[in-house]
C-alpha cells in the first residue's frame, strides 16, 4: 500500500547523510527532483481510494516536508564547516610588520625644543627659500661679505645690481629671527629650528645641507650672564648634570660680542680621546649679543632693548649623543643604520 512506502521513506528521510556536497545534491536529485521517489507518489497518489485521500494526503505532505528539512540541515551543515575553514581574520596584516622609529635627527630635535620650551622659549618657523634681506641684509652682513658668494650660498635668482633682491636658499635660521623681530615687540623669546643649504662639499664631516636650531631672547636688561646661564642648563639637560662649558671669543656679524661654546667631552668625560682630539672639549655651538644695528635694521629700538641669539648644528649633537662619525648617513635612508635608534623612540 501507499501509505506503506510513505511510512518507510519517512524513517529513510531520517537517517540521509552524506560526505560532500556531490553526494548532497545526490540525495536531493533522489527524493525531490520531478523524477524523484516523491514525485512518483504524488502520481500514484491519484489512484488512492476517496475516503483515505485525506489522511494519505497529510502523510504525503509530512514526507515532503521532512526530506527538505533534512536536506536543508544538511546543506546548512557544509555551508558552516565551510566558512570556518576559511575564516579569515581580516584585520590581520598577512605579514608581519616592523614598526619604524623617529629619525635620529627628529629625536633630538625634539629633545632640544622641549630643554628650551622648559625655559619658555616658544616654537618659530620660516620659509627655506629666502631673500637676501632677511638671511644677511638684516643680520647685518656687509654686502662685500664672503657668505654671499656663490662658493657658500645656492642662489634661485641672482641680482647683481641689487643684492637685496637675491632669492637663495637659507644658509642659516637666523632668517627666522629676522621675520620674528619684524613682526613682534619684545619680549621676544624663540627658538628657529629648521633645514638650511650651503655650497659645500659632502663628506664625512659636511654636507650640502644640514640642521640648525637657533635661539633669541629679547628684552630690557638682557645680559651676557643670562646667555651663559641658559647655555650652561641646555648643555646638562642634553648631556648630563656633569657637563661643563667655556665659552671662547669669537666673530659673527650678527653678535656683539659673540663666542663658541665647548662642553666637557661626554665621551672620555673631558680626560682626552679621538673624538674631542684629545682635548677634552667639544665645540657644539655660536652665540653673543644681538648687535645693535641687527635690532634697528628690524624696528627695535637699541637704546631701549637689548638681545642674545644662539646657534647650533642638530648633527652635530646628534654626533655628540649617538656617537655617529659619517654625517652622510643622517640622509642617506639606510634602514639598517635607522633601525639602531628603535631604542631611543
Amino acid at each position: 500500500m501507499l501509505t506503506d512506502k510513505i511510512n518507510e521513506l519517512l524513517k529513510e528521510v531520517q537517517d540521509l547523510h552524506a560526505a560532500n556536497a556531490e553526494e548532497l545534491e545526490a540525495l536531493r536529485l533522489k527524493y525531490l527532483s520531478k523524477k524523484g521517489i516523491i514525485n512518483d507518489l504524488m502520481n500514484d497518489f491519484r489512484t488512492v481510494a476517496a475516503d483515505q485521500k485525506r489522511e494519505v494526503g497529510m502523510k504525503l505532505n509530512e514526507l515532503k516536508k521532512q526530506t527538505q528539512d533534512r536536506i536543508n540541515a544538511l546543506k546548512e551543515q557544509f555551508e558552516a564547516l565551510s566558512e570556518s575553514k576559511n575564516d579569515a581574520d581580516l584585520t590581520r596584516t598577512a605579514y608581519p610588520v616592523k614598526l619604524g622609529t623617529r629619525h635620529p635627527l627628529t629625536l633630538v630635535k625634539n629633545e632640544i625644543i622641549d630643554i628650551f620650551g622648559r625655559m619658555g622659549f616658544t616654537l618659530a618657523d620660516g620659509p627655506e627659500v629666502e631673500d637676501d634681506l632677511h638671511v644677511y641684509t638684516k643680520m647685518n652682513f656687509a654686502a662685500d661679505h664672503p657668505a654671499r658668494d656663490m662658493q657658500d650660498t645656492f642662489f634661485v635668482e641672482q641680482n647683481a645690481e641689487d643684492v637685496v633682491k637675491n632669492i637663495i636658499l637659507r644658509s642659516h635660521t637666523s632668517s627666522v629671527q629676522a621675520r620674528v623681530m619684524e613682526k613682534t615687540q619684545p619680549p621676544i623669546r624663540v627658538i628657529c629650528p629648521g633645514r638650511v643649504y650651503r655650497n659645500e662639499a659632502i663628506s664625512a664631516r659636511a654636507h650640502c645641507f644640514f640642521h640648525q636650531v637657533e635661539g633669541l631672547y629679547i628684552d630690557k636688561g638682557v645680559s651676557f650672564t643670562d646667555l651663559k646661564q641658559v647655555l650652561l642648563t641646555f648643555a646638562r639637560e642634553m648631556f648630563g648634570p656633569d657637563t661643563k662649558i667655556r665659552l671662547r671669543p669669537s666673530y659673527f656679524p650678527f653678535t656683539e660680542p659673540s663666542a663658541e661654546m665647548d662642553i666637557s667631552c661626554n665621551i672620555c668625560g673631558g680626560v682626552g680621546c679621538s673624538f674631542c682630539k684629545h682635548t677634552g672639549w667639544v665645540e657644539i655651538l655660536g652665540c653673543g649679543m644681538v648687535d645693535p644695528n641687527v635690532l634697528e635694521a628690524c624696528g627695535i629700538d637699541s637704546k631701549v632693548y637689548s638681545g642674545y641669539a644662539f646657534g647650533m648644528g642638530i648633527e652635530r649633537i646628534a654626533n655628540l649623543k649617538y656617537q655617529v662619525s659619517d654625517l652622510r648617513l643622517f640622509s642617506e635612508n639606510d634602514v639598517r643604520f635607522l633601525r639602531e635608534f628603535e631604542a631611543a623612540f
